[in-house]
């Protein structure tokens, strides 16, 4: 009797151990952005600044501006897209995350609109709101639904219309964001490719130097709210960019010695799209060369939840299939975190 159970105990221990480890994957990448082009020459003719004072302190040259349409619609663009290139068929989807402080409603989630407009009959969805870190937030998500078994397609969203609450006529804020989508697809992956690890942290106390104060349960709208411009983002440049310079590049560097991973080992940094000083600071820390930086920020401007999975595609003709990613943001809340992830795929 003790035997035979000390044998199904043997068993049970033998199976487990040899049981094909699920990873998450990503095995697609789609973008969009709208095709207005926002320069900052055209800026200055709205708001006290210029090319030279935008750029040297931000490192952005123009933005792209969504003139009509909701953040869904950008999202209908990526992900159609996106399940063309995959070869997926909308009805195969499992679930969509999608990160985004610009929802099209306060509900239902955008997730759902973009389900019904795209035709994942099949899949749930919700919003997640993290800011500027909402991307490495839903795909850390994501990717914990793969690893069960119990999802094959999962969807991961990062899409923000951020013009539809930025005041041009605030200069701290308008020079900064512009709109933009991207989509990934996660499925699993049995060769050790995919999500390896994340880090993600928040700190609620610095909600008040990166905000925007109206529209919810605290301050609801109002005549009095639209007139105080409480619907639009505030942001106290000088405390975000010191908590930013020292988070995002600390959790960077914290990914790298959890998982064992020197300068070398790294091929890739996805720092997200804030301001070129915050991403040069990044790269530092980690010891990486800026060869191994993905930089469009010159482009697109922050597109918040945008910016990574867009970097993403613009750079995907030059990832390999094995190399080693490290994603990195920091972003309103205040939130921030890494993924580290082997690619999957060689384009």
């Amino acid at each position: 009797m003790l035997l035979n159970q000390a044998f199904r105990i043997k068993l049970t221990t033998f199976s487990i151990n040899n049981m094909e480890k699920i990873t998450a994957a990503i095995t697609g990448v789609q973008g969009y952005v709208p095709d207005y082009v926002l320069s900052n020459d055209e800026l200055a003719k709205i708001v006290d600044t210029n090319d030279e004072w935008i750029t040297s302190r931000t490192g952005i040259k123009e933005r792209r501006i969504m003139k009509d349409g909701a953040s869904s619609d950008m999202a209908v663009h990526a992900v159609n897209g996106l399940l063309e290139k995959t070869g997926t068929d909308p009805m195969d989807v499992d679930l969509v995350i999608l990160a985004t402080v610009t929802p099209d409603y306060p509900f239902p989630s955008t997730a759902n609109v973009l389900c019904d407009k795209v035709g994942m009959k099949n899949a749930w969805g919700y919003d997640l709101i993290a800011a500027c870190s909402g991307f490495i937030y839903a795909l850390s998500t994501g990717s914990q639904f793969i690893e069960t078994g119990k999802y094959k397609k999962v969807v991961v969203v990062g899409v923000d219309k951020m013009s539809s609450i930025i005041d041009y006529e605030d200069r701290t804020t308008c020079i900064i964001f512009g709109d933009g989508c991207g989509a990934v697809l996660l499925e699993p992956d049995f060769e050790g490719n995919g999500v390896q690890d994340f880090i993600l942290k928040s700190d609620g106390s610095g909600r008040q130097y990166l905000i925007q104060p109206g529209g919810g349960s605290a301050n609801p709208p109002s005549a009095k709210t639209v007139e105080d411009k409480m619907h639009f983002v505030k942001q106290e440049g000088k405390q975000v960019f010191k908590f930013a310079v020292t988070n995002m590049a600390e959790v960077s560097a914290d990914i790298m010695v959890k998982n064992n991973l020197s300068s070398e080992d790294v091929d890739w940094l996805v720092p997200h799209q804030a301001n070129l000083r915050i991403i040069d600071a990044t790269a530092n820390r980690m010891g990486l060369s800026k060869d191994k930086v993905m930089i469009n920020i010159e482009k697109y401007g922050n597109t918040t939840a945008g910016t990574l999975p867009l970097c993403l595609w613009d750079y995907e003709k030059q990832l390999k299939k094995g190399d080693n990613i490290i994603l990195s943001a920091f972003g309103g809340g205040f939130t921030w975190g890494a993924v580290f992830l082997k690619w999957a795929y060689n384009s």
